[in-house]
């Protein structure tokens, strides 16, 4: 089965981009770094999410990464779902810290137990076939709104969505033009999605 190796955010600064990353969410395998000055303005089409156990939790990382640099684009807050916020780091990317417990039920951590690439598509249905027939195994799936994929061996689950609503999830417009400034790698091989994300064969991926 098909899945998602590493994902490759491609940032300016990979050295302060490191720093932040290490400091705020103690990211390590899950996530890799290139240096690239690639044109890109508005809403990149992607979001990663962070899940975790509890509310506290929550608070923890979202209150590291702003400490570290972040900017908060949703408050932490509680909703009909669970609790969570969301963030733009220094590099430009989104990212969601949330939980679907409503109360806490022991110490506060900077433990995550799942991250999500949420990617903002045109059709969910045109890029879900599209993926099914690349190796990837539909985990969940609500019609022609959103997809979820099965992880597979790999440190992060792959999930589809509306772009217009990825963004307004996001809490930013939705307009965004240029790079998307991402590259995922696993073992499908080298290609280029409907919406323009890239992929390339988990071998050719530098080293963290």
């Amino acid at each position: 089965m098909t899945s998602i190796e590493s994902i490759t955010l491609e940032v300016a600064d990979p050295t302060a981009a490191d720093r932040f990353y290490t400091t705020a969410f103690g990211l390590g395998t899950q996530l890799r770094l290139r240096a690239s000055e690639a044109p890109t303005t508005g809403f990149r089409g992607f979001t990663l999410s962070l899940t975790v156990s509890q509310p506290s939790t929550v608070n923890s990382l979202v209150d590291a990464a702003l400490d570290a640099g972040a900017t908060s684009l949703k408050p932490v807050s509680k909703s009909l779902w669970g609790y969570g916020g969301v963030v733009q780091a220094p590099d430009g990317t989104i990212w969601k810290v949330a939980t679907s417990a409503k109360k806490d039920t022991g110490p506060a951590t900077r433990e995550f137990d799942e991250m999500v690439l949420l990617l903002g598509v045109a059709d969910v249905t045109a890029s879900k076939r599209f993926y099914v027939d690349r190796g990837l195994a539909v985990a969940r799936s609500f019609g022609s709104k959103y997809v979820e994929f099965a992880a597979g061996s790999g440190p992060v689950k792959l999930a589809l969505y509306k772009r217009r609503a990825l963004a307004k999830d996001a809490g930013v417009p939705a307009d965004g033009s240029g790079s998307h400034r991402l590259v995922l790698s696993g073992d499908a091989g080298a290609f280029t999605d409907p919406d323009g994300f890239a992929w390339e064969a988990a071998s050719l991926t530098g080293t963290p």
